[in-house]
């Protein structure tokens, strides 16, 4: 039986292996689709689209079906962002200034989320990949559809961008203090 994607319709031990694999490593690709849109309900669409889409190619998938949905997922995401706008957006309210001291681990966590959060989506993307999912550069370029050198670039650009973040320059400052 044919899809109405074009795609085959998996048989009845392919549909076995697949639920196996979607129960088994449905929560660390969610866990990826997150850190990549930094948004629960955007996290969980990216997974359920990248899922369809191997659904219907799960019987050309061989021994190793995780990296071949998460290259669905990453160039999902990725054309997503090509699609919309990512500027920025004008706000009537500024930031909450204060009110927590980054001492504990679980504040830490949090300022390193939002900054990575801040950057833009390809630099995010490289950062995710490359330290998240300890992927290669060359494996990140290949996910990402692009060259090793451009993994590099964004890279060294992301990382420039977290080293003058307010929020992770503050706890830096912090931390010195503690030195001296």
């Amino acid at each position: 039986m044919t899809a109405e994607r074009g795609g085959r319709v998996p048989d009845h031990a392919a549909r076995a292996d697949f639920d196996d694999f979607v129960a088994a490593r449905s929560q660390a690709l969610l866990r990826t689709a997150y850190l990549l849109t930094r948004d629960h309900g955007l996290a969980e669409d990216l997974l359920q689209t990248a899922l369809s889409k191997a659904w219907f190619s799960w019987q050309k998938v061989e021994t190793r079906p995780e990296p071949y949905v998460r290259k669905i997922l990453v160039n999902t995401y990725a054309s997503w962002w090509r699609r919309k706008w990512n500027g920025e957006r004008p706000t009537d309210e500024l930031p909450e200034q204060g009110g927590h001291d980054g001492t504990s681990a679980v504040d830490a966590r949090h300022d390193l989320s939002d900054a990575i959060g801040r950057l833009p989506k390809r630099q995010r993307a490289v950062v995710v990949l490359r330290y998240f999912e300890d992927l290669s550069e060359a494996e990140t370029a290949e996910m990402l559809g692009c060259s090793r050198g451009t993994v590099k670039s964004q890279l060294s650009k992301a990382l420039a961008k977290l080293r003058i973040d307010p929020a992770l320059a503050h706890e830096h400052d912090e931390q010195a203090g503690e030195l001296r």
